[in-house]
C-alpha cells in the first residue's frame, strides 16, 4: 500500500526535526534589532541633537531570561564609528561580542553589525551603551534586564511591576564638542542638569526650573510594591537618588542579590546599578518628587543641577508641592558614602541564576595569586596632551583590535608589560595589557589620587569589593577586608584620596577592558586591557573562534568585505529557526 499524503508529510517532518533538532535542543533565543540615529529634544528646553535608539531617547529595554542567547543587530546611522557595549554581562568564551576598541573594529556609518552572546548564569539589572567617543554624553544607552527562570525562586515576593529609571548629568553641549573640550586640554566644568529617562526636571522651583520642560511621570497604584531599576548612565558625576517619604529597599545591584536593607537615600555613582524594592504605603495627599542630586558639590552652587520627576498615585489629590527631600548632608565629608558603600553587603542564602546559593562562593579562603595596584592621578601632560592615567600609562586605542590581532599573529599590537604597581619613572602613552593568569585569583587595589570620585568597571567579570578606606593603600589595610559577604558586582567607586581593593577569580578567557566610568577621563586614557588565554586549549572550549561576521580594520582592513546597508548579519541559527518556519509554511499549505 502507497504512503497517504498526510503520513508522507508526517514522516518528512520528523525527518526534518532529526536533522536540526540538535539546533534548537540548548537554551532559547532572543532577537533585537538597534538602530541607533540622531534626534532632536530639549530635556532641558534647549533643543540638541541626541542619539536615539530605535527613535527613543532613552532606548529600547533589552529583556531576557537567564541563559538566553542574545543575536542584537546594531545598524549605524550616526555619522560616525560605533560600538555598543554591555557592562556588566560576562560574555563566556565570547570577549569578541564585547564592543569596546580593544576587542572590535568599529562599525562604520551606515553599516550594521550582529552582536551574538549568551546571558549565561547571570540574573540583574544592567544597561547598553555606545563605548567610543563620549558618545554616552548624547544618549544611545538603555536597559538591559535578565530575570530568572521561573524554576529558581527571587528572594523576595513578586513584585507588582517593574520599572527602569535612567538617571545621568547632562550638557547642553553635544558629544562632539565635549570632545572638542577635552582635547584643547580643559575640563569640562559643572553640566546643565540632570536627566530622569531623558526628561528634565518638573518644576519644583519657579526660579530654577524654566517653565515648559517636559519631565517624568512614574504612575502607581497604591498599596503596590515595585522593583524599581536605577542606572547612572552620566557622564562623571555620583548621584544621590530618592523618593520623597518613601523607603528604598536594596535587593540587587549589578546581577547579584543582596541582603536586603532599607535606605532613604543612596549614592549612585557613573556607570552602577541597582534595584529596589518600593512599596506604595504613603496616603495620597499629593504626588511625591523622586530626585537624583549631584553629590560630594556646593549644594547652592549646584542646586540647578538636580533632576526631579513625579511619583503619581493613581488616586493622587494633588500636584507635588514644597522643598525637594534634602540630600545627606556631608559635601566636605565622604564618610557617610563610604559606609553607606561597605553596607552594601551579598545575600549569601539566596539563589542568583543557579539552584546553589550564590554566597557559597567561599572568596576569602583562596589563596592570591597576583597584586596589581592601579592608582589615578589628575590629569596630566604627556607629549604636549593633556592625558589620564592607571600607573602612570595612558592608554592608546589600538588600530586593530587585541583579539584580531592575537588571531592573525599581528606583531607590535601591544605589549604584556603593564606594571603591576606605580612605576617611579615620567608619565607616558602606550597600549599596554596586563598580562594575567588563567584561573588566578587576584587582588587589585584600586588608588584614587585624583580630586574627583570615580568608578571602575572591568569587562566580562563581576569581582569581590572587599574593602574601601582613605589615604594610600598599604598591607595593613588587609586587616579591614570582607571575607564573608562582600558584594559582587561589575562596577566600584572609589573615593577621592581614598582606595577601594576587588577579588577576582579569571576563569573567563579573553582580553577585556578595565577602566574609570568616567567618561571625560576614559576620554583621555585612563582603562588598560586584561589578556587571558588558556594554554591548554587547543579546539575553542574557553574561547570562541573569530565570528564569521566580524569586522576588519587596521593592520587587517584588506580582509574587510564591502557591506550593502540593507544586509544583515543573522545568527546560523537564526538562519535554522527561518528554514524550519518556511517548511512548516509549506507543509500547512500542502495539507490545506
Amino acid at each position: 500500500m502507497g504512503i497517504q499524503k498526510k503520513e508522507w508529510m508526517f514522516l518528512y517532518l520528523i525527518h526534518i526535526f532529526v536533522l536540526i533538532g540538535p539546533c534548537f535542543a540548548g537554551d532559547p533565543f532572543a532577537s533585537y534589532d538597534l538602530e541607533l540615529s540622531y534626534i532632536t529634544v530639549s530635556p532641558l528646553g534647549i533643543p540638541q541633537r541626541v542619539i536615539a535608539v530605535n527613535g527613543k531617547f532613552p532606548g529600547t529595554v533589552i529583556n531576557v531570561t537567564t541563559n538566553y542567547n542574545l543575536v542584537v543587530n546594531v545598524r549605524n546611522k550616526l555619522d560616525e564609528n560605533l560600538l555598543i557595549t554591555w557592562p556588566g554581562i560576562q560574555m563566556r568564551r565570547a570577549s569578541w561580542q564585547d564592543g569596546v576598541l580593544g576587542t572590535n573594529c568599529p562599525i562604520p556609518p551606515k553599516w550594521n553589525w550582529t552582536y551574538q552572546f549568551q546571558a549565561k548564569d547571570q540574573i540583574g539589572s544592567f544597561f547598553y551603551f555606545p563605548s567610543l567617543n563620549m558618545q554616552r554624553a548624547a544618549g544611545g544607552f538603555g536597559p538591559f534586564v535578565i530575570t530568572n527562570r521561573k524554576i529558581i525562586p527571587i528572594p523576595f515576593n513578586m513584585p507588582d511591576g517593574d520599572i527602569d529609571i535612567m538617571i545621568g548629568d547632562w550638557y547642553t553641549r553635544n558629544h562632539t564638542a565635549l570632545r572638542e573640550a577635552l582635547d584643547n586640554g580643559k575640563e569640562l566644568g559643572m553640566p546643565d542638569g540632570v536627566l530622569i529617562n531623558g526628561k528634565g526636571p518638573y518644576r519644583y522651583n519657579t526660579t530654577l526650573v524654566p517653565d515648559g520642560i517636559d519631565y517624568e511621570t512614574l504612575n502607581v497604584e497604591p498599596g503596590k510594591t515595585y522593583r524599581i531599576r536605577v542606572h547612572n548612565v552620566g557622564v562623571s558625576t555620583c548621584l544621590n537618588f530618592r523618593i520623597q517619604n518613601h523607603n528604598l529597599l536594596l535587593a540587587e545591584t549589578e546581577g547579584y542579590y543582596t541582603s536586603q536593607q532599607n535606605y532613604s537615600s543612596l549614592d549612585i555613582h557613573v556607570g552602577q546599578s541597582y534595584s529596589f524594592l518600593v512599596t506604595m504605603d504613603q496616603n495620597a495627599s499629593s504626588d511625591y518628587y523622586i530626585v537624583a542630586s549631584a553629590r560630594f558639590v556646593n549644594q547652592t552652587d549646584w542646586q540647578r543641577v538636580t533632576g526631579v520627576a513625579v511619583l503619581h498615585y493613581s488616586n493622587s489629590q494633588g500636584k507635588a508641592t514644597g522643598p525637594l527631600p534634602d540630600p545627606p548632608n556631608d559635601v566636605y565629608d565622604t564618610s557617610f558614602s563610604l559606609n553607606q558603600a561597605i553596607s552594601i553587603r551579598q545575600n549569601g542564602s539566596a539563589s542568583g541564576a543557579r539552584p546553589n546559593p550564590q554566597g557559597s562562593f567561599h572568596y576569602g579562603s583562596i589563596n592570591v595569586t597576583d597584586f596589581y595596584i592601579l592608582r589615578s592621578e589628575p590629569p596630566l601632560i604627556i607629549d604636549g596632551k593633556r592625558r589620564a592615567t592607571y600607573n602612570g600609562i595612558s592608554f592608546l586605542n589600538p588600530e586593530t583590535p587585541f583579539k584580531l590581532a592575537d588571531a592573525y599573529n599581528v606583531k607590535g599590537t601591544y605589549k604584556l608589560d603593564f606594571p603591576s604597581q606605580p612605576m617611579n619613572r615620567p608619565p607616558k602613552s602606550d597600549r599596554s595589557l596586563v598580562n594575567a593568569t588563567y584561573k588566578g585569583f587576584i587582588e587589585i587595589v584600586l588608588q584614587n589620587n585624583d580630586t574627583i570620585p570615580q568608578s571602575f568597571h572591568m569587562d566580562g567579570y563581576s569581582f569581590f569589593v572587599v574593602g574601601m578606606g582613605y589615604g594610600n593603600w598599604t598591607e595593613n589595610n588587609r586587616g579591614s577586608y570582607n571575607r564573608w559577604d562582600a558584594i559582587s558586582r561589575s562596577t566600584t567607586q572609589v573615593f577621592p584620596g581614598g582606595w577601594t581593593a576587588i577579588y577576582v577569580y579569571l576563569d573567563n578567557v579573553g582580553v577585556w577592558n578595565l577602566r574609570t566610568e568616567n567618561l571625560d577621563r576614559w576620554y583621555l586614557g585612563q582603562e588598560t586591557y586584561m589578556r587571558i588565554v588558556n594554554p591548554e586549549d587547543t579546539s575553542n572550549k574557553t574561547d570562541l573562534p573569530v565570528p564569521d561576521n566580524a569586522l576588519y580594520c587596521g593592520a587587517l582592513q584588506k580582509m574587510q568585505k564591502e557591506q550593502k546597508s540593507s544586509s544583515l548579519s543573522i545568527h546560523r541559527n537564526s538562519i535554522v529557526f527561518i528554514a524550519l518556519l518556511a517548511v512548516l509554511s509549506s507543509v500547512f499549505s500542502f495539507w490545506s
